[in-house]
This record gives structure tokens, C-alpha cells and sequence, in this order.
């Protein structure tokens, strides 16, 4: 699952009135209706590209026949120097969009490069990466596509689309066990994802019927110690505090799942300008 249902049209129209695109009073001041020009979207670091149809969105929303020509598909990787995309149309629509598109193809971008860092990061090992729920607003479903085109394995795209039993439900019950008993009678046979802060936690969430067991801030030797405790039986998955320079360590512990909820909360945004001229 790669996010809930999205508009993106409706996303990027928010956007850009947030932005005043409509009423961009210093390019109406400046420049003509009928100037045209031409532009291109420059990639001014290495990258993963994610997020340009959103960009086209933008462009296309403050001027209908503007001409939007990619050079790069999602999950591309791209060296500094490298044409996302051609661009021909109205100048005040290529201006007033601008910053609204960049926006959306920097951060979406960002997001595919760091998750495509962490996926060569455990290279050759069993583990995948996958993101979390700590997502920008409104933005989930654009956010875990990118972690898609980066090679990640997108999670639950919300609350309805799967069951994770994490460590607040517990203590509200006080029992782990009891918890996943409760979770399970009513899951109609849905997998059921358990998240444990302790060893002793497992074999009681097991016997209870977790499909899988959800490691959180373990360490790389603990969770090594639980992946033998648990011996195949079901799946298991890390989180918590995890980064580049220890998820090798994560991976070599024999986990089939590495949760890491920097993908999206915390990717830094890439380096894409846009240069424009007259047509």
C-alpha cells in the first residue's frame, strides 16, 4: 500500500492558494499577459526523482496549455546537471507556479533519496525498509510513493488499512498477551502486528496469535537474541532511533522489516532549481 486515496488536483490547488498564485502581484506588475517562455526543472545535485507529476499539477492548474515535457520517471536516480523536465507556456503561469511546484518535487525527492540511501545501506542482507505513519500532513500518499520510488516498502497508509498493536494500547490493558488476544478475536482474520519493548513480551504475544512482532528500540544485539527466539515463525520488524550509520547493524540481526520514520519526517529537501527564459 503506497498512501490513501488522493486528489491530487485538490491537493495542489490548497497549495497554491495557500501560496496566492492567483494573484501573484509582483509578476502581473512585471510582466505582459501574452509574454510566453520556456523553462527547464535542473537537478543541481545527485538525486532520486519523486513528486513530478505533482509539479506538472502546478503548472498546468495556472495555465492549461502549458507544455510540460519530463526527461526523468519516478525512482529515477539523476546526477547534478540532469533535465527533470521541458517546460513552454504562459510566463505568468510558468512564474506564479514556480515556487508551489518546486516545493513538491524538492521534498518528494528528498524523500526517495534518503530511503534509496538506507535501501543500499542493507543491500544484501534479508531486511527491507519501510516507512511509518510520521508523515507531513496531507501528504501521506505523496510522501509514501517517494518512499516507493526510493525502493522502500511503503507501510499501512492509515489506521484503517492495518492492525498494529503498539506499546500505548498495552498499557492501557497492562498485558501483551491480553492485548493481542483482544486485538486478534476481532480482527476477522486480518494480520495482526504486535509491537514489543521487551524480550520476555514475545513468546506471550505469540501464544496469543501476533502475525507479527514489531521490535521497538531494540538493540542490534537484542534484536539478533529475538529473531532466534522467534525462529521463523513469524515476521519481525525493527523500529525506533534507527539511522544510517546503525541500520547495517539492524539488517545483519536477521530482521525482514527496518521501520524508519526519518524517511518522512525528517529527509532533507534536494537541490532542483527552475530556469526560465523568454520563449
Amino acid at each position: 500500500m503506497t498512501g490513501g486515496p488522493l486528489d491530487l488536483e485538490a491537493l495542489v490547488a490548497q497549495a497554491l492558494a495557500e501560496d496566492g498564485a492567483e494573484q501573484d502581484v509582483t509578476t502581473q506588475a512585471v510582466v505582459p499577459p501574452e509574454i510566453l517562455a520556456r523553462g527547464a526543472l535542473l537537478a543541481k545535485q545527485e538525486l532520486v526523482v519523486s513528486g513530478l507529476e505533482a509539479t506538472r499539477t502546478a503548472f498546468r492548474m495556472l495555465d492549461a496549455a502549458v507544455s510540460f515535457a519530463s526527461r526523468a520517471a519516478e525512482g529515477d536516480r539523476v546526477s547534478a546537471g540532469t533535465v527533470l523536465a521541458h517546460l513552454s507556456g504562459r510566463a505568468r503561469g510558468l512564474l506564479a507556479a514556480e515556487r508551489v511546484a518546486l516545493n513538491f518535487v524538492q521534498r518528494l525527492s528528498g524523500v526517495a533519496t534518503l530511503t534509496r540511501r538506507f535501501v543500499e545501506a542493507v543491500a544484501g542482507t534479508r531486511a527491507r525498509i519501510r516507512d511509518t505513519r510520521k508523515t507531513t500532513p496531507l501528504l501521506r500518499a505523496l510522501e509514501k510513493r517517494a518512499v516507493a520510488a526510493g525502493g522502500g516498502v511503503p507501510h499501512r497508509a492509515g489506521l484503517t488499512s492495518g492492525i498494529l498493536l503498539k506499546d500505548n494500547h498495552i498499557r492501557l490493558v497492562r498485558s501483551a498477551g491480553e492485548a493481542t488476544r483482544r486485538v486478534v478475536a476481532s480482527a476477522a482474520g486480518r494480520p495482526v502486528e504486535v509491537e514489543v519493548e521487551r524480550i520476555d513480551q514475545i513468546p506471550e504475544v505469540l501464544a496469543a496469535g501476533a502475525t507479527m512482532v514489531l521490535l521497538d528500540n531494540f538493540t542490534p544485539e537484542d534484536v539478533g537474541s529475538a529473531v532466534r527466539l522467534i525462529g521463523g515463525r513469524v515476521p519481525v520488524e525493527v523500529s525506533g532511533g534507527v539511522t544510517l550509520a546503525t541500520v547495517r547493524s539492524y539488517a545483519e540481526a536477521g530482521p525482514d522489516y527496518i521501520a524508519v520514520g526519518a524517511l518522512t519526517h525528517s529527509a532533507p529537501a534536494v537541490d532542483i532549481c527552475f530556469e526560465i527564459e523568454p520563449a
